[in-house]
């Protein structure tokens, strides 16, 4: 097979293909106008949206060494989306360096199969119960804060376990990869997805939660069902597994894998830590003790830092007496609370997501016992690993200045609206999801293919007459459900090495699968049509 080129270069080469086309499609323009918007929670927003008759030509502007002004336009442009990615990037690097995710779960998996004494949960098969809760937890941890590359450390975890269970290595593999990219997929409170592709859209950061939340209902049941389907099917049989015979290095493998090893401790700064959140959380408990919440088009006010205070008081004293890994889980889990309140009640954007992500590492790396220096070099080593996906944010920019530029984007944009004028919303909208499907199959990068996609796509959508947030949701589903088969996803490879399934092999067993993902990602976005949902 060959080798398929960097994203890099992919992107530099429509930067230039772009810049060829504007010497042969003529220039056009759009006259556009500033609209105001009413907000849920009672404020008013703006948006540049193009008038839909209003399409003339004019003179074109051919663009040659602008291909290389193009690069520094572009990152000057998406400079908050690309310190964005760098600062949740590094926080979760200092987070992660502590190994409490990995703790939390193998703790998480002692209590579920202590469950085994009951006869209720014996009917039920405790094998099953655990294979859907640990899908559940990383399908949550996809749909909230984009786990990926993370999974790769618990595919030598799982994999045992699920040999040990009379299982093969593919359910091992789906219980934390394939459940972390559903959830990807049905992403809520991604901020690598739906927050850089809403800020493109100039849509409201996480607006939509309430059917997005639904559909990583529906998509989570659905990858469940299916593994849960797949993996007694290999119980009863053992030798109709894909893997059986690659299984044998599992099954002759010595080392388990327990936690009983970890220093379970819990340092004086760690409690320092919890005494100084504390006092701040109370603070803002004090100086705002209610919140006014919009969700949707209603909105309700509610006691909710209080709660959140008194909450992390309790829940920070009882997980520093067992240890700091899990008080640092807890810190996870109130950022999390804390991103949705900021949202939903202050109107957040990237900015303070930024700031609470960074809080969040820089805490969990003085509760750690880490020195001033070590958090800062985990800091920039978090953002030398997600460094190639902010700067590509930034040279697929530059492939719209150059459209933009050369004065044929609105040209594109208005050759694409007739050729699908004839064939109604759902067509319109079903080109745009498998264009994002197929896209992705060459470049994984969802932070590239919002940047690449989203400005187009969008102004696009208001030409048809279909909600940005519809747009969105296509991206979304487009970009998630082929990273669990493309080549050149390298999570994907390296899970497989990892897990010992070549390639080959897990394509022919895993294309069905995408297969009916995708079908369903289309019927999930159909509804978007027809019915206003909430944010969109």
């Amino acid at each position: 097979m060959k080798r398929i080129p960097h994203t890099f270069t992919i992107v530099f080469f429509l930067i230039l293909l772009a810049a060829v086309a504007t010497w042969i499609v003529p220039g056009g323009e759009f006259i556009r106008e500033t609209v105001t918007i009413e907000n849920a929670d009672g404020t008013t927003s703006t948006r540049e949206v193009v008038q839909s008759d209003s399409f003339h030509y004019v003179d074109g502007a051919p663009q040659t060494w602008h291909v290389f002004a193009s690069l520094f336009n572009g990152f000057c442009d998406k400079a908050d989306i690309i310190i964005f990615i760098l600062m949740v990037g590094g926080a979760f690097w200092i987070l992660n360096n502590s190994h409490a995710i990995d703790i939390g779960v193998m703790a998480f998996l002692r209590k579920v199969q202590k469950l085994k004494k009951y006869k209720f949960f014996q009917k039920l098969g405790v094998e099953n119960i655990i294979i859907s809760l640990v899908m559940i937890m990383f399908s949550l941890f996809g749909a909230v804060f984009g786990m990926s590359e993370e999974t790769i450390a618990f595919v030598v975890i799982f994999i045992p376990l699920a040999i040990s269970m009379g299982y093969d290595s593919i359910v091992g593999l789906c219980m934390c990869y394939v459940a972390a990219h559903v959830g990807f997929a049905g992403a809520m409170l991604n901020p690598f997805t739906i927050g850089i592709a809403q800020g493109i859209a100039e849509l409201p950061i996480f607006s939509g939660l309430e059917y997005r939340f639904f559909c990583w209902i529906v998509l989570t049941i659905i990858g469940i069902a299916f593994v849960l389907w797949y993996a007694n099917r290999v119980k009863r049989n053992p030798e109709k597994s894909p893997v059986y015979k690659l299984d044998e290095y599992w099954r002759n493998r010595a080392q388990e894998q327990s936690s009983d090893t970890v220093d379970y401790h819990t340092p004086k700064s760690a409690w320092i830590v919890w005494g100084l959140l504390s006092l701040v959380l109370v603070y803002y408990a004090i100086a705002m003790p209610t919140t006014t919440i919009a969700i949707g088009n209603g909105s309700a006010e509610v006691v909710i830092l209080p709660i959140l205070a008194g909450l992390f008081i309790l829940t920070g004293f009882f997980t520093l007496r067992k240890s700091v890994h899990f008080f640092i889980l807890d810190l996870l889990f109130f950022t999390i609370f804390y991103l949705i309140v900021g949202v939903l009640g202050y109107g957040w954007y990237v900015m303070e997501i930024s700031a609470l992500f960074l809080a969040m590492g820089i805490c969990s790396g003085i509760a750690d016992s880490q020195s001033a220096d070590d958090i800062a070099k985990l800091f920039l080593a978090g953002c030398k690993d997600i460094l190639s996906a902010a700067l590509v944010v930034g040279l697929a920019s530059g492939i719209i200045f150059i459209l933009r530029d050369g004065k044929i984007i609105d040209t594109l944009l208005y050759g694409l609206t007739k050729s699908l004028a004839e064939t109604g919303e759902v067509a319109s909208v079903g080109v745009m999801y498998a264009f994002q499907t197929l896209l992705n199959i060459i470049m994984p990068s969802g932070s590239a293919k919002a940047a690449l996609t989203m400005p187009i796509m969008a102004q696009f959508a208001d030409l048809i007459d279909v909600s940005r947030q519809t747009t969105v949701l296509a991206f979304q589903f487009g970009d998630g459900f082929t990273n669990m088969l493309t080549p050149t996803s390298g999570v994907l490879i390296g899970c497989l090495g990892i897990a010992k399934i070549p390639y080959g092999t897990w394509l022919k067993w895993a294309w069905k699968f995408i297969l009916m993902l995708i079908l369903i990602g289309f019927l999930l976005i159909l509804p978007t049509l027809f019915y206003t949902f909430p944010g969109f």
